[in-house]
């Protein structure tokens, strides 16, 4: 497809959805970084080497949940674009810069959401 295929770190506790996810997100050839939860994503994201075009969040994470979890990425990342999944994303309010994907959600409706936030980010 393009040269350079995007990176993107999914965070999400539940194994099993979380495996769902990157699983279309690599057939549709992006790059996947994965954490079960905003300890481990923290600790990606603290690697300035690797490279990361946009973070996937649950909403509902234990401990740091995702909205605080975006609040510490964009202090490590400023420019790094947030999608939060969840369940309730009706009632979701979103920071600017940051998306929501309602869950359950389709192969088309991620696919969607993904390459328009990355093609507004390359603008």
């Amino acid at each position: 497809m393009s040269a350079t295929l995007s990176t993107i770190l999914v965070v999400e506790d539940d194994a099993i959805v979380r495996m769902l996810i990157v699983d279309v997100l690599e057939e549709l050839e992006f790059n996947v970084l994965e954490a079960d939860g905003s300890e481990q994503a923290l600790e990606i994201l603290n690697h300035a080497a690797t490279h990361i075009d946009l973070m996937m969040t649950d909403v509902g994470l234990p401990g740091m949940d995702g909205r605080e979890l975006a609040t510490e990425a964009h202090k490590l990342r400023p420019a790094l674009p947030i999608l939060f999944a969840s369940g309730y994303a009706e009632n979701l309010d979103v920071p600017d810069g940051m998306h929501v994907i309602g869950k359950p959600f389709s192969i088309d409706q991620l696919r969607d959401k993904v390459t328009g936030i990355l093609a507004n980010q390359r603008v």
